[in-house]
């Protein structure tokens, strides 16, 4: 069993990161492995909508997003920790999830997926809530803590004191480590669910 944990912070020792290595020692203790993708400061391409990934299957640029793509297909759930920028997740963790999200095609459903966010002050719960309809968009089931999930702190470290915060992170990776383990034992004993084909679309235009 398998987690992925995304940083989508510049800073490789901020509060983000901080967060993801409490859930780290959570589930190492819960016996999942954990990888960690950070995006850094390098530039992240936006999607162009130009559709390519149809044909290639992948992102027609191949970047962290086909890299991360071909992890998440054998995982089973990811977290992604965003800070908080203008009330909103950081534009290079945007630009990265719809990015991974439109160009991977494989199933998602049931892996489980949760969004963290980290800021000085305010815009906490708008980040979080853009994060997670990313999961809720592909029948992943979203996993909740005790609060929603979010540290404060501006400078790197400050996240430490934030005792509620570090609490939060700990008990998202056991519950993460929860249904993870409970949606493999489902598979084994009741299978998945079962699907609608072919799939729906109603689109809404005007004349």
């Amino acid at each position: 069993m398998k987690v992925l944990l995304i940083n989508g912070s510049p800073r490789p020792k901020g509060n983000t990161a901080l967060a993801l290595a409490e859930m780290e020692k959570v589930f190492a203790e819960e016996g999942i492995e954990t990888e960690v993708i950070r995006l850094g400061t390098k530039a992240m391409q936006g999607c162009i909508a130009c559709e390519k990934c149809r044909e290639l299957n992948k992102c027609v640029f191949n970047d962290l997003v086909n890299e991360t793509a071909a992890k998440l297909e054998q995982a089973d759930g990811m977290i992604v920790g965003a800070p908080v920028y203008y009330g909103a997740p950081n534009a290079t963790m945007q630009a990265f999830l719809q990015r991974l999200f439109y160009s991977s095609h494989f199933d998602k459903t049931m892996k489980v997926g949760a969004g963290f966010v980290s800021a000085r002050r305010s815009g906490c719960t708008a980040s979080f809530d853009v994060l997670n309809k990313y999961f809720t968009n592909c029948g992943m089931p979203v996993v909740s803590s005790n609060y929603w999930n979010n540290i404060y702190g501006w400078d790197p470290g400050e996240g430490e004191k934030d005792a509620e915060g570090l609490q939060v992170a700990r008990t998202l990776a056991r519950n993460a480590s929860f249904l993870i383990k409970a949606i493999n034992m489902a598979k084994e004993k009741i299978g998945m669910p079962k699907k609608e084909e072919p799939r729906v679309w109603t689109n809404f235009f005007h004349d």
